[in-house]
C-alpha cells in the first residue's frame, strides 16, 4: 500500500515533512512552487503495518461501562468498592471477571483484556470525542476532529460496494442536549459515516417516560430506510431515475467545493450502489438468519446489532462502529450514577439486566465465537471501547460515577495476540499501576492493525496536510 497518494490526496510521513522543511530552507527562489509538489516528491515509503486486519469492528459502548462488575473486579477491596457481587474464574488461569460475565469468561483465552485504559478527563463529551477520534480535545474541538473511521474511509475507500465507514445504527446521542459525535471533521463531509439508523426519531434519550424495568428482548428494524424498495418504486424505475440523475453530473462537478452538496452526492451514489446490488441489500437483513443464531446472540437490541455487524463484515465492510449506550427505551444504559432522574436500580442490580452487562456478555461472546467459526475473526480487529471507567467507591445512591483514570477494554482478532491481560490497577482500581494506554494509543492500534502508518499525514478538505494522529503508539503487547 503506497503512502504517497490516497484518493488523489497526498499522504506523507512526519519524517518526510522534516525533509521537505530542510529542502525548503536551503532552496533557491525556484523552489517556491506549490509546496504540495515538494511533499509528493519527498514523501517517505509507509511503515509496515503491525497487524493483519482487513476490517475493524468497534463495539462502542458510549456512557462509561463499569470495569468493577466486568473485567477488573476487586474482591479484596472494602465492601464500598467491591460491592456484594462476586467474581468468576475465566478460561485464563488466575484471571477473574465479574460474575455477570458468564459467557465472555469462557472465551477469555480469545481476548486481550486491557485493564490500563486511562486518560485525564471525567467529562462524557470530551472523553467520547477523544475515544472516537484518538485525539486530545477540549470543548472547542468537539466537532472539528474526524472519527478514526473517517480517516480509514479516506485512505482505504469503500469495499464490495459498502461504504468505507458504517455506524450501526449511528443514532445514539450523549447529552442533554443531544450531541452527534459521528463526525468527519476536517476530513470533509464526504467522509461522514453511513449511519444505518439515519436520523434518530427522538435524539434526546432523556425525553419520554421509561419503564422501571423495561424488557431486554426488543426487536429492532435495522434495515436502512434508504435501502427499502417499495412497490411504487421498483428497481427498474430506480435505475431510470439514476440514469436521469447522471445527466446532471457535469453541473454538479462545478459545485464540488460545496461540502454539504458533496456529502449529499456521496451518500446518494453509495445508497444507489447498495440498492442495485441484492447481496448488499440482504447483508442488512438479519431476519435471514436462522432462529437458533438469533437466540445465541440474544433477541435484544445489542444482540441484533452484533448480528448485523457480523453480516456486514462478512459482506466486506472495512470499518464499523456498533454503537449502544443512549437509548429511547433504556435511557443512558452505562452511565449508572443511580441518580433519581435516571430511573435505575443500584448498579450491581442493573448489571444483571438483559440490556445491560448480562446482555452485552451474551451478545459479544456469540459475536466472537461466530466470527471465529466463519473465518472472519482472523482478518477483523474487534475492539470493545467505552470512554472511561467508573469510580472505585459506590456512591450513596448505589451507583458509580465517571472515572477517566482507569477503565477496561478488550481487543481480539486481526492477528493480534490474545489470551492475556494487559496492564493492571491498584488494589482499589483507582489508579493504573502499569503503562497506561490512552485513546490515542487505542486509535494507533487500529491504524496499525490495518497497515496504516499513524505517523503519516493526510490532506483535509481544504488540501492542508494534517497528521493522522498527533500522539499515541500501538499497544505493544498486542503485536
Amino acid at each position: 500500500m503506497s503512502d504517497h497518494l490516497y484518493n488523489k490526496d497526498i499522504t506523507v510521513t512526519r519524517r518526510g515533512m522534516l525533509k521537505v522543511g530542510a529542502f525548503t530552507l536551503g532552496a533557491t527562489a525556484s523552489a517556491f512552487s506549490p509546496w504540495e509538489t515538494q511533499l509528493q516528491a519527498f514523501a517517505m515509503q509507509p511503515a509496515l503495518g503491525k497487524g493483519k486486519a482487513e476490517s475493524v469492528l468497534v463495539l462502542w459502548m458510549a456512557g462509561g461501562v463499569t470495569q468493577y462488575e466486568s473485567f477488573d473486579p476487586k474482591m479484596d477491596a472494602p465492601l464500598e468498592i467491591r460491592g456484594k457481587l462476586q467474581d468468576i474464574q475465566t478460561s485464563l488461569p488466575g484471571v477473574r471477571f465479574g460474575d455477570t460475565m458468564t459467557e465472555l469468561s469462557k472465551i477469555a483465552h480469545k481476548l486481550s483484556v486491557i485493564r490500563s485504559f486511562s486518560h485525564h478527563s471525567n467529562d462524557h463529551l470530551i472523553s467520547q470525542v477523544m475515544t472516537l477520534s484518538g485525539r486530545v480535545v477540549g470543548r472547542n474541538e468537539l466537532f472539528s476532529e474526524p472519527n478514526i473511521g473517517s480517516i480509514v474511509s479516506h485512505l482505504q475507500g469503500s469495499r464490495n460496494g459498502l461504504p468505507g465507514y458504517i455506524c450501526l445504527p449511528g443514532i445514539t446521542r450523549p447529552g442533554p442536549p443531544p450531541y452527534n459525535f459521528f463526525k468527519s471533521g476536517w476530513m470533509g463531509t464526504q467522509y461522514l459515516p453511513y449511519c444505518i439508523g439515519g436520523l434518530p426519531e427522538e435524539p434526546d434519550f432523556t425525553v419520554g417516560d421509561k419503564l422501571d424495568d423495561p424488557p431486554a428482548e426488543m426487536e429492532e428494524d435495522l434495515i436502512p430506510k434508504s435501502l427499502a424498495l417499495t412497490e411504487d418504486v421498483p428497481l427498474a424505475r430506480l435505475t431510470r431515475r439514476a440514469s436521469l440523475r447522471q445527466q446532471f453530473d457535469q453541473a454538479l462537478k462545478r459545485l464540488d467545493g460545496d461540502q454539504q452538496l458533496l456529502a449529499a452526492e456521496t451518500k446518494y451514489k453509495g445508497a444507489l450502489r447498495m440498492l442495485s446490488t441484492s447481496a448488499l441489500r440482504e447483508a442488512f437483513d438479519i431476519n435471514q438468519e436462522e432462529s437458533v443464531v438469533r437466540e445465541t446472540y440474544g433477541k435484544t437490541k445489542l444482540g441484533g446489532r452484533c448480528l448485523m455487524a457480523r453480516r456486514l463484515i462478512e459482506a466486506g465492510a472495512p470499518f464499523i462502529v456498533l454503537d449502544y449506550g443512549y437509548d429511547s427505551d433504556y435511557g443512558n444504559i452505562w452511565d449508572n450514577h443511580n441518580a433519581a432522574s435516571q430511573n435505575h436500580p443500584p448498579i450491581q442490580e442493573m448489571v444483571k439486566r438483559g440490556y445491560h452487562l448480562a446482555g452485552m456478555d451474551k451478545a459479544f461472546a456469540a459475536l466472537i465465537n461466530d466470527m471465529e467459526q466463519r473465518g472472519l475473526l482472523e482478518k477483523t480487529l474487534v475492539v470493545f471501547l467505552t470512554e472511561f471507567g467508573r469510580t472505585p467507591k459506590i456512591n450513596a445512591n448505589g451507583g458509580r460515577d465517571h472515572w477517566g483514570a482507569a477503565g477496561s477494554l478488550f481487543v481480539t482478532g486481526g492477528g493480534v495476540k490474545t489470551g492475556q491481560v494487559i496492564g493492571s490497577t491498584d488494589k482499589t482500581g483507582a489508579e493504573v499501576t502499569t503503562h497506561p494506554y490512552s485513546p490515542s494509543d487505542i486509535a494507533a492500534t487500529m491504524f496499525a492493525s490495518l497497515g496504516i502508518d499513524h505517523h503519516a499525514f493526510v490532506n483535509d478538505f481544504q488540501g492542508r496536510p494534517r497528521p493522522i494522529l498527533e500522539q499515541g503508539e500501538p499497544v505493544a503487547e498486542l503485536f
